[in-house]
């Protein structure tokens, strides 16, 4: 087993991805930039709670290897949300959220956990490659900033990792044997293939293969700087990371 990763924050900006990593097991989290003008009731930001969620979902993967993975992200988001201050209002729907991305492997099947959009590839020995994506963001009828704030967090709409444990019930799960490779990436990380086009999912996870997630940043960095503007189209430039696991040989000899 063999992991490596790059992140890099959104050019002048400071990173609000975060990564943690142990013997078989990954995570990902991108924490959501606040919108202009909203106020999230709370004294913390994304990069504050990135770092103290993806603390707490390190402890219980090292320690609780059997327990199911949205058990440990409910508990995580529980034990964050305690950390608050007191003058934090945990009940407003814009507080600080991330999305989250977890990968665990071992002797059996590999697991995995998505939570909004930060996917997961598996290069599987007899199905190609899969993508699991959490695409629900996709789908709002309205992205006004009160029509999102609306839809964070309920049923019908899209679920992130803020205050909410339940929230950890609503992301995408799943197991499968016979994973070979796999990555975890921040949606900004995922741009050449969501955004820009200009590859495909098993591309993209060969490019990570061949060439490390530096150079997938690389290549990021370089479609954004080329791209117009378009405010319908998001952010010019984000946060983007990307992790890499080796989970068996696939070279030939």
């Amino acid at each position: 087993m063999r992991v490596s990763y790059a992140t890099e924050a959104t050019p002048g900006l400071v990173n609000e991805d975060h990564v943690v990593a142990g013997p078989g097991w990954a995570v990902v989290l991108d924490g959501a930039t606040p919108r202009p003008g909203v106020d999230s009731g709370c004294a913390h930001g994304p990069g504050w709670l990135v770092r103290r969620l993806g603390g707490a979902l390190a402890a219980r993967l090292a320690l609780e290897e059997a327990r199911p993975l949205a058990d440990l992200l409910a508990e995580s988001i529980k034990s964050v949300a305690e950390l608050h201050a007191g003058g934090c209002d945990l009940d407003n729907r814009d507080s600080p959220s991330a999305t989250v991305a977890m990968l665990r492997w071992g002797s059996g099947a590999v697991e995995w956990l998505v939570l909004a959009d930060s996917p997961v590839l598996l290069d599987l020995e007899d199905g190609g490659v899969r993508a699991v994506r959490d695409d629900r963001l996709e789908h709002l009828p309205s992205y006004t900033t009160e029509a999102v704030r609306a839809a964070r967090n309920s049923p019908g709409g899209f679920w992130v990792a803020s205050t909410r444990p339940e929230a950890a019930y609503e992301a995408v799960t799943g197991e499968a044997q016979g994973v070979r490779r796999a990555a975890l990436l921040s949606d900004g990380a995922a741009r050449l293939v969501e955004r820009f086009g200009v590859l495909e999912w098993d591309g993209l996870l060969d490019l990570l293969d061949r060439e490390g997630p530096h150079e997938v940043i690389r290549r990021t960095r370089e479609a954004e700087r080329g791209t117009r503007v378009d405010g319908r189209r998001g952010k010019r430039f984000d946060d983007a990371t990307a992790v890499l696991v080796h989970l068996a040989e696939t070279r030939d000899p």
